[in-house]
């Protein structure tokens, strides 16, 4: 049974494993309540490539590769949801972009969060305001 405020990681088809686990739940904690909100019931799921694309497939019918999937809970709980990360999306773009891949991971989990507490991505001006929030969740890591 999980409690309000809980965070939760699975592993699916990948050697993944992250590091760092309870220094990660304060910081999506603690980027939670900067922006005024708190967690009801986060799980986050790590994945390869094909498990997303089935996921995106069968939920969405997207036919492509994404780095992220949300799926919200509402809750009068907090922010909760089911999040898919795939871990080869990740790397891909950690290596695209010229990054760590820790950084990258950690700008997708929030990235999630984020959507979770009411930003959103879908315009350009949406865009740079949802990078900067991501920049700033990343500069309060007190890890990585």
């Amino acid at each position: 049974m999980s409690t309000p405020g809980s965070i939760h990681y699975h592993f699916a088809d990948t050697l993944f494993r992250l590091r760092h686990r309870h220094a990660v739940r304060s910081w999506l904690h603690e980027v939670a309540s900067h922006h005024g909100h708190h967690i009801g019931e986060l799980t986050y799921l790590f994945c390869s490539d094909e498990h997303m694309l089935e996921a995106n497939a069968k939920h969405l019918d997207h036919h492509y590769y994404t780095d992220i999937l949300t799926f919200p809970n509402p809750s009068g709980a907090g922010a909760s949801a089911d999040i898919l990360i795939s871990i080869d999306r990740v790397r891909e773009n950690a290596r695209e972009l010229g990054g760590r891949f820790t950084d990258e991971l950690h700008r997708v989990m929030v990235h999630g969060l984020l959507h979770l507490i009411g930003f959103d991505d879908t315009t350009p001006s949406k865009r740079q305001h949802m990078r900067e929030a991501e920049d700033e969740a990343l500069r309060m890591r007190t890890f990585a």
